[in-house]
């Protein structure tokens, strides 16, 4: 499995961060596994950094040609990564699915003939690289105009109207396209009134068009990427572009970006890139919902234990359920634990103390990460006592964590938890010996205070089966001294055990 490669200057090491997680996340749809999803996602990123490079993409040095922006060509690289896998005998770790879209025509359009390529891949790779780049930035990958301008480098002002400017470009390249392409009479008589029907937003289709339409794949795709109003141009792009997974992948960084910019915030906060401000609104809210658990425990706790009308046998000697709270007490947030033994032990937090972790040399097995070490770290058990009796069981949960790659001033890191109970929330905290600080998460929102580091479950990933596992991935900074694996782990506030 290749590394990933090294930026050549400041502008590549911004466009390696920028890309990374669309990459992945993209490789993970693809495969059948995380450790599966990462070896694609490196193997991809390696060859569409190479192909950008050689021509000239974007901030990468040489002449600037017409070719697709960074991202989409990156994305490109993991699909055609994967069928190299398919063709290799490496296609058992790839979802079935998309080995079935692979064997079939529908793959065979995206490298065939140029003419009978998709019309959104044909109309983007007409633009000029930098509106190609304004447009796929906007549209698929969800980011808001504020952040799209920093970076691009344009104007904020005027980036709405450029974008708007983009849009009318890339419909009438695509509607060249439309006419180039060999099609049947019938199409062809169609085509006029396509075109005009798709410019006024008000129009109606006519009956026979829509007929025509619900019939031919060709000009459903069309009408697509020719209609800008109703909000399609998305799905447009990204299933013209990506192919298999276009969808998921859209909706996937619609909640990313929601994940990584806090939805609702203000853009006058995005502009400034403050992403410290929602994540401790939301501990704060976290914080006051616990908080307000155990007073209503305590008070439970405090009422059943009242003395009761009736005879003094009663009183004394109630059963097992009149003695228990109401409902657990909500788990208290854990701090940093001790280090390893042979190691100096940090200061400690004031909330809690965890007990002590230790970090493992052993891979997980099914990880291969890209040329640097990984570490399994994992804390002892803590005990809960059980209902009625006076037996302990303890929480278990395994972490692996995952040094995946490592360039001057960042990383790039994933975490795998399996659980043996059942979960419908989860919240994971672990601490840092030599001051890395997360920068993005996918998966997952981040906060972090100090050393400690806490990622709570996405809407999407937060219900896990017993003896399930779920994994989430970001990226860091370090100091270039030491990039030592984290320790301290805990899954809602209980430590893991080894």
């Amino acid at each position: 499995m290749p590394d990933l490669p090294t930026p050549q200057d400041a502008a590549e090491a911004a466009l390696f961060t920028d890309s990374w997680d669309a990459v992945l996340s993209y490789a993970d749809l693809c495969t059948s596994g995380a450790a599966s999803a990462t070896e694609l996602a490196s193997e991809a990123f390696a060859l569409g950094i190479q192909e950008a490079r050689s021509a000239g993409s974007g901030p990468m040095r040489g002449p600037a040609r017409r070719v697709l922006p960074v991202i989409p060509l990156l994305l490109t690289a993991v699909r055609t990564t994967a069928a190299a896998w398919e063709l290799a005998g490496r296609g058992h770790r790839l979802d079935p699915d998309l080995r079935l879209w692979l064997n079939s025509e529908k793959a065979a359009r995206y490298h065939g003939m140029p003419l009978q390529r998709p019309i959104a891949l044909r109309g983007l790779r007409d633009l000029q690289e930098a509106d190609a780049a304004l447009l796929w930035l906007a549209e698929v990958e969800a980011l808001p105009l504020p952040v799209v301008a920093r970076r691009l480098a344009l104007d904020p002002a005027l980036v709405s109207s450029e974008l708007a400017q983009v849009r009318g470009l890339f419909r009438d390249r695509c509607h060249r396209s439309h006419l180039d392409t060999p099609m049947a009479a019938e199409c062809r008589s169609y085509a006029r009134l396509l075109d005009a029907v798709t410019r006024s937003p008000a129009a109606d289709t006519p009956e026979d068009l829509s007929r025509h339409l619900a019939t031919c794949v060709q000009c459903a795709e069309a009408a697509a990427c020719l209609r800008l109003a109703g909000g399609g141009l998305p799905a447009a792009l990204a299933g013209g572009v990506i192919g298999w997974g276009g969808l998921a992948y859209l909706e996937r960084r619609r909640r990313a970006a929601e994940v990584r910019l806090g939805a609702g915030r203000p853009v006058a906060e995005l502009e400034a890139g403050e992403p410290k401000e929602g994540a401790s609104k939301a501990r704060l809210v976290r914080n006051g919902l616990l908080a307000a658990a155990v007073l209503l425990s305590l008070v439970a706790l405090g009422v059943s234990m009242m003395p009761m009308g009736g005879s003094g046998h009663d009183n004394a000697a109630g059963d097992n359920a009149d003695r228990q709270p109401v409902g657990d007490p909500a788990p208290t947030l854990s701090s940093v634990g001790a280090h390893p033994s042979g190691t100096s032990s940090p200061s400690t937090r004031p909330e809690a103390s965890d007990t002590a972790a230790t970090d493992s040399g052993d891979k997980n097995p099914d990880t291969e990460p890209q040329g640097t070490a990984s570490a399994t770290a994992s804390n002892s058990p803590a005990p809960t006592k059980s209902s009625g009796s006076g037996a302990t069981t303890p929480v278990s949960c395994d972490v692996t964590y995952d040094l995946v790659n490592q360039w001057p001033d960042g990383f790039q890191a994933a975490i795998t938890v399996t659980t043996t109970k059942a979960l419908d929330t989860w919240r994971v905290a672990w601490s840092y010996r030599d001051g890395q600080q997360v920068t993005q998460m996918w998966d997952a929102t981040v906060a972090q205070d100090g050393s400690r580091v806490s990622a709570t479950a996405a809407d999407y990933n937060k219900n896990v089966a017993a003896d399930g596992s779920f994994t989430f991935g970001f990226l860091g900074t370090w100091d270039n001294s030491k990039n030592s694996a984290p320790y301290g782990f805990t899954l809602n506030g209980a430590a893991c055990s080894k």
